[in-house]
C-alpha cells in the first residue's frame, strides 16, 4: 500500500522513493494539480512526457462533478481521466474552508450549499474517506478544517487556533476509523495544523504520529500569512515528522518556496501556481519570471527559456509568438505556457534530487538563487 526509502540525506533535505498502488514516486516532488480530473490544457501523455509522477485531484469538486456514481462505473479516477501513476487526493477541506460563509462548521462536520446547484450538503470525516475510496487514490488526505491567517481582517488568535487544531485531531482519528472499516488499500495522510503557533504545530504533531499513519501534511500555510511567518512553519515542522515517512507540504508554492521546503526535509510539494499563472502569461524559468503580456516581448525572437528542454521552448516558439497568441486570445497561448511551467517545475526537483543523489545540494541551491536573480 505504501513504502518509503530514505536514500540520501544532506542536512535537513532528503531524497526518497515512495512506493504506491499505482507506481513508484521518486522524492522530492512537484504534484501537478488536476482539480476536476485534468491538468488543465495538458494531455496525461504530455505529462508522462515532462516526467510527472504523481498529480493531485479533488474530493470536494469530483464529488460535485460528474459525481460518485459515475465515478463508480470507472473503477475510480485513474481510469476515468486516463492516467496510470499515482494520484493523490484533497479531502475537501480547504474548498470547504474557501467557501466562507457559504459554510457552517461544527463537530460533526461541514453543511453548505452546493456551488454548483446550491443543494444543502454535508461533508463530514466519514463521507470525505467514502469520496476518496470511490476515488481510488493512492494518498489519501484526512479531512481537516484548514486554519486561516486571519478572517476579515482579523487575525486568528492562539485559542482560535488550538480550537481549530483540536477540532482536526478529531477528525482524523474519525477518517482513521472510517478509512479502516471501508478497507480502503491505499494510504492516509494526517495534516499538521495550528496557525502559525509552533506549539500548537508540535501539539498537532505529536498526535497525528501517535496515530501511527502512513504519511503526514503540513496544511494551513500559504493561506494569506506574510512570507517570512509561512517560511518559519516550514522551518519549524517537517523535519520533526518522522524519518521513515512521507512529509507533503500542501499548496505551496514558488519556485524558491520549493527549494527551500526541500532544504527543510518536505518530500512532496503541490501547487496550482504554474498551471494558473501559465493562464495569466506569468512564466517561470531558470533566470526569473517572464509576464508576456508586456509590450515589450512584441518582437523579442528569443525562446522562452533557452536554457528549457520542453516542447515549447525546444520547438522554437518564440517570446513574441507567445505575446502575439495572448494578445488574440488564442487558447494555444495557455497550453504552451502551461506545458513550459510544468516542465519547468517537475525539472526543478529533478534537478535537486541529482544534487541530493551527488551530495551538492548546497552548492546547486547557491546557484539556483543566482540564476534566478540574474533575470531574463
Amino acid at each position: 500500500m505504501l513504502r518509503f526509502e530514505l536514500l540520501a540525506t544532506h542536512g535537513r533535505a532528503r531524497r526518497g522513493r515512495l512506493t504506491l498502488n499505482h507506481g513508484v514516486v521518486e522524492t522530492p516532488v512537484f504534484m501537478p494539480v488536476g482539480t476536476y480530473g485534468s491538468v488543465k490544457g495538458v494531455l496525461p501523455r504530455d505529462l508522462d512526457a515532462m516526467g510527472a509522477q504523481i498529480i493531485l485531484g479533488n474530493t470536494f469538486h469530483l464529488w460535485m462533478r460528474p459525481g460518485l456514481d459515475v465515478l463508480r462505473r470507472f473503477g475510480g479516477l485513474h481510469r476515468f481521466e486516463r492516467w496510470p501513476r499515482p494520484i493523490l487526493t484533497d479531502s475537501g477541506g480547504f474548498q470547504v474552508w474557501s467557501l466562507g460563509d457559504m459554510r457552517t462548521i461544527s463537530e460533526e462536520g461541514v453543511r453548505f450549499a452546493s456551488p454548483v446547484n446550491g443543494d444543502r450538503l454535508f461533508l463530514t470525516p466519514e463521507v470525505s474517506m467514502q469520496i476518496q475510496t470511490v476515488l481510488d487514490s493512492d494518498v489519501v488526505m484526512q479531512f481537516d478544517e484548514c486554519t486561516p491567517y486571519e478572517t476579515k481582517g482579523h487575525v486568528t488568535t492562539e485559542a482560535e487556533a488550538r480550537a481549530s487544531m483540536e477540532l482536526s485531531l478529531r477528525w482524523a482519528a474519525r477518517c482513521k476509523a472510517e478509512f479502516e472499516r471501508l478497507g480502503n488499500r491505499n494510504a492516509l495522510f494526517g495534516i499538521v495544523q495550528g496557525g502559525m503557533y509552533e506549539p500548537l504545530r508540535e501539539h498537532s504533531l505529536d498526535a497525528l504520529v501517535a496515530m501511527d499513519l502512513p504519511g503526514y501534511a503540513i496544511g494551513g500555510v500559504s493561506v494569506g500569512e506574510p512570507k517570512d511567518e509561512m517560511r518559519r512553519i516550514v522551518a519549524h515542522t517537517p523535519h520533526q515528522l518522522p524519518a521513515g515517512k512521507p512529509r507533503y507540504l500542501m499548496g505551496v508554492g514558488t519556485p524558491e518556496d520549493l527549494v527551500d521546503g526541500v532544504a527543510n526535509g518536505v518530500d512532496l510539494f503541490d501547487c496550482v501556481m504554474p498551471t494558473r499563472n501559465a493562464r495569466n502569461a506569468h512564466l517561470f524559468t531558470r533566470f526569473g519570471d517572464l509576464k508576456l503580456r508586456n509590450a515589450r516581448f512584441r518582437e523579442d525572437e528569443r525562446p522562452i527559456d533557452e536554457s528549457c528542454t520542453c516542447h515549447a521552448c525546444a520547438s522554437g516558439f518564440s517570446r513574441a509568438y507567445l505575446h502575439h497568441l495572448e494578445r488574440c486570445g488564442e487558447m494555444l497561448a495557455p497550453m504552451l505556457a502551461t506545458i513550459h511551467n510544468l516542465h519547468y517545475y517537475l525539472n526543478l526537483m529533478r534537478e535537486m534530487r541529482d544534487a541530493l543523489d551527488a551530495g551538492t545540494f548546497d552548492a546547486w541551491r547557491a546557484r539556483f538563487e543566482a540564476e534566478r536573480a540574474r533575470g531574463v
